[in-house]
């Protein structure tokens, strides 16, 4: 048999194996689609779990989440007519306690009087709402504001001197430091030894310029030596109403015992004098 009909045979037979059935294929996907059918491995790896193929299983939906009630956030707002609860306990805008109404009648309420309504407790059962106007409403979230302002920690300023500084820019220093405490900020006050100054008792010294100040101040920390003696250091803060009511009383009893002390220079004159007239 001639090499041409042994090619002949060749080929037909691989197109019947391969393909199974007549018609044109290129030589590339011939061999792809043959390779694929005599290796079970191969095309067996395409359905494994390692395959790089898209996974069309269904993911389970994501968890919706939860809208937060409006006193979420801790701040006061209007909840319009979407009231959550069947039942509520109504405040009046007066502040009188109309009882339990059905969130229907609040509503008519509502409308009939131009006012909002305010959640105030929903822990309590049932749920506390308030009617208010507008202008209850920014007032109260005024209140909150400043609430949340007190609690905040307060800023920190800091000044330094000498002791040797002259009385005019002590001045200048002392007025910046009430102007801090004004703005309800503390106040770090540092004065170091210089050349000419006292470096003796600088705590004793600090303290008594803070004490010539003419607002009242609270002291968080008092002075005291520091740098091994040659600085002082205190930090003040803006006065409370024990300190006012401190500084009062101590007002009250520098004047009386002034007044003492001038009523008793007043009788040791009169006495001199009547000695003198009887001589």
């Amino acid at each position: 048999m001639s090499a041409g009909c042994v090619r002949w045979m060749l080929i037909r037979t691989v197109r019947a194996v391969c393909v199974g059935s007549h018609g044109y294929w290129t030589p590339a996907s011939r061999f792809t689609i043959c390779s694929e059918r005599f290796n079970p491995i191969a095309s067996s790896w395409r359905g494994s779990p390692f395959s790089s193929a898209v996974d069309d299983t269904e993911k389970p939906p994501t968890p919706k989440k939860k809208k937060p009630g409006p006193r979420a956030h801790g701040t006061i707002g209007s909840v319009g007519h979407d009231i959550p609860h069947r039942e509520v306990q109504l405040i009046s805008e007066t502040g009188e306690n109309m009882g339990t109404m059905h969130r229907g009648n609040v509503i008519r309420l509502m409308d009939k009087n131009g006012l909002k309504l305010v959640l105030l407790s929903e822990h309590q059962d049932p749920p506390v709402y308030k009617l208010m106007s507008g202008k209850q409403i920014h007032e109260e979230k005024l209140k909150q504001r400043e609430k949340q302002k007190a609690k905040a920690p307060a800023q920190v300023k800091e000044i330094s001197f000498l002791s040797c500084i002259s009385s005019h820019d002590l001045s200048t220093k002392m007025k910046r430091v009430e102007s801090w405490l004004e703005k309800k900020n503390h106040v770090r006050i540092t004065m170091k030894s210089g050349r000419g100054g006292p470096s003796d008792n600088m705590d004793i010294t600090l303290e008594q310029i803070v004490e010539r100040m003419e607002m009242t101040v609270g002291f968080v920390s008092k002075p005291a030596l520091i740098q091994d003696g040659q600085a002082a250091m205190c930090i003040l803060r803006p006065p409370s109403a024990k300190d006012l009511l401190k500084k009062d009383k101590n007002k009250t009893a520098a004047a009386a015992e002034q007044s003492t002390k001038s009523e008793a220079s007043a009788v040791s004159d009169t006495d001199t004098t009547e000695g003198s007239t009887q001589q």
